[in-house]
C-alpha cells in the first residue's frame, strides 16, 4: 500500500467532514486532486498544530500529491 493511500485512509476514517469526504472520494477513484489539496490545506490551517496524530500527515499528504 502506498504511503499516500494510507494517509487518505486515516483521513477518511477521521470522521472530520472537511477531510473525510474528499479523502474517501480519492480512495474511491474519484480523484479531484485540487479539491483534496484545498481540503487538506484548510485542515492544516485549522488543526495542523493541535497535537493530534493527523498533524504531520497534512503536510506529508500535500508533498505526495
Amino acid at each position: 500500500m502506498t504511503e499516500l493511500k494510507m494517509i487518505m485512509e486515516k483521513f477518511a476514517a477521521s470522521g472530520w467532514d472537511l477531510i473525510a469526504g474528499p479523502a474517501q472520494e480519492w480512495l474511491d477513484g474519484k480523484e479531484n486532486t485540487e479539491a483534496l489539496r484545498l481540503a487538506i490545506e484548510q485542515a492544516d490551517k485549522e488543526c495542523g498544530s493541535c497535537g493530534c496524530d493527523l498533524d504531520p500527515l497534512y503536510k506529508r499528504a500535500l508533498e505526495l500529491l
